[in-house]
Order: structure tokens, then sequence, then C-alpha cells
């Protein structure tokens, strides 16, 4: 297991970089998809913060996901500059050093988490803390390299978010977290799986065993079938506990039946265009799945929380 900082030769000669090149250390799409996944979470505890709070809370959050994105992408700058997808990457590329994006990244790290905790409570800072310790650390410097589960253990960091946003509000851990919690955990493996099949390769130029590498295409399509299999009734847990309503109910069982269908599609697509096409297609379908599932939920919750304002 090495780090970028050994292998590495542009990093060692790159000069500073501009504001764009330390944006993209921290992993924008990320962020935007961890801030919604917190709000979410927020949406659905029983209580009430300050918007300004709440606003502050969110930022830390996002601060606190680019900062394990960015020591992510320190860690592993040697395997991204082999990887046609990572390779123009700041780091790789040469426009930061290690040592920069490392520095950066520490910093980041530890002010989310101060003012996550100063803002809202030390609950959700220490939640945030942990998640990013988990995402750099144990996913990134050990489960990545380590085991095919790599995905599947470490989709827990992506999975908090919700967790977070709900102890903002509550100052507590509630099953309505957790579900969502699940709900991302299950869906993770499936969808970044059907991207692996694609990247097989570059995974292998890599040394990453992702699971296409280690157990097969032909296990990871099961795989992805059972887990898609899995999920769609999984989506559908918050409405029978009473979190969601009729539009998250009718896009949980759509998208369900989704993201099923197109996980039996890739299973039977095996070579060629067809096989691309298949998987691609799940990927692409799952992240939409996810969005609109969370979207129907967030959109509930205003209203109800905009009809109580009202009322």
């Amino acid at each position: 297991m090495t780090s970028a900082t050994s292998t590495l030769s542009p990093t060692a000669t790159a000069v500073g970089g501009d504001v764009p090149d330390y944006f993209a250390l921290l992993k924008p799409r990320v962020m935007v998809l961890v801030i919604f996944t917190a709000l979410v979470g927020m949406s659905v505890s029983h209580g009430h913060v300050p918007p300004a709070i709440g606003v502050i809370s969110l930022f830390a959050i996002a601060v606190g996901a680019g900062a394990s994105g960015c020591l992510n992408m320190w860690w592993d700058a040697d395997i991204d500059a082999v990887m046609t997808r990572t390779a123009d990457r700041p780091i790789p590329a040469g426009r930061i050093t290690s040592g920069e994006a490392l520095g950066f990244g520490l910093f980041l790290s530890v002010a989310s988490v101060l003012v996550l905790g100063l803002a809202a409570n030390w609950l959700s800072a220490a939640l945030l803390a942990f998640t990013i310790v988990f995402y750099a650390v144990i996913y990134s410097m050990w489960l990545k390299r380590a085991t095919a589960q790599n995905i599947v253990i470490g989709g827990a960091a992506g999975a908090l978010p919700p967790v977070i946003g709900q102890a903002v509000v509550t100052g507590h851990v509630g099953i309505e977290s957790l579900v969502l919690f699940a709900i991302i955990f299950i869906w993770t493996p499936p969808h970044f799986w059907a991207l692996a099949l694609i990247k097989a390769g570059e995974y292998a130029r890599a040394g990453i065993p992702m699971m296409p590498n280690v157990a097969g295409p032909e296990s990871t399509r099961r795989q992805i079938v059972w887990y898609s299999v899995f999920l769609a009734p999984l989506g559908l847990v918050p409405v029978a506990m009473g979190f969601g309503g009729l539009l998250y109910a009718v896009v949980g069982t759509v998208g369900g039946i989704g993201m099923v269908a197109l996980s039996v599609r890739v299973l039977r697509n095996r070579t060629g265009e067809a096989e691309k096409k298949a998987a691609m297609g799940l990927f692409g379908f799952s992240i939409l799945y996810l969005f609109a599932l969370f979207s129907a939920l967030l959109a509930e919750q205003s209203l109800g929380l905009f009809r109580a304002v009202v009322a």
C-alpha cells in the first residue's frame, strides 16, 4: 500500500494551484449529494433549528465531505494517475503537490468539525469527524486496496450525512435517518459495481481489487441483482413508518422496479456494446433513483412544514 507522495513525480514540482484546482480536490459533485442527503435527514427530524444554524451546519457538513475527498485524492494520487477518468485530477496532473493537498484536507477536516460542534452540537460534530476518518483512513488507506468489499463497507461513509443532519436538528440519532442510511448503504454496491464492470481493466491496472476483478463479472452481475432486489422494498420502508407519503410511495415503487429491471438487464447482457449499454444504463438510472427518492421525501416534508406554518 503506497501513497501519492512516494510514486508521483509531477507532484514534486507542482507550484501552488489555482482556486478551481483546490475546489476540484473537494469532489464538488459528491459534496452536492452530501448536502442534499443531509438536508433530507434534517427534514425528516422531529425538531427545529434556526435557519442560520441550519445553513451553517449544512456548510460545515459539506466542507467535511470535501475534506475527506481531498484526503482521498492525496492518498490515491498514484492510482488516479493510471486511470483515464482520474488522470487529470490536480495532484496526478501536477497542478497541486501532495503536501499542499494534505495540508488543505487536514485544515478543512478540523475546521468543519469545530464549526459544526459550535454551531449545532457535538454529537453531529463527532459523527462528521467519524465520517471523515472512515472515508479517508478506513476506506481510502485500507479497504480500497485490500478487499473487493471496499465499496460495500466503505459505503457507510457516504450513507452517514442523513444521520448527521438529524443529529443537527434533534441532538440524537433517530430511526428515520437510520432508514435513510440503510437505503444509501444498499444502493451503493449496485451503483458502483455497474460502473466497475465497464472500468474493470482500469481498476486492474491500478491494482484495485474491485468485485469484477476479484469475483469475476458473472458473480458481480448476480450480486448487483440481489442488492437491487433488496433495495426495492427497503426504499419503501419510509412509507411503512409514516414519514414517506403518496408521492414518495409512487417514486419508490417505480424506481425500485426500474432498479431491478435494469439489474436483470445487466445480468443478461454479458458482452460487447450491449454489456456497456446495460451497465451504464443502470449506473445512470441509479443516480436518478436516489435523487428522485430523496427529492420526493424532501418535497413532502417541506409541504408538511408549510401547512403547519400557515395553519
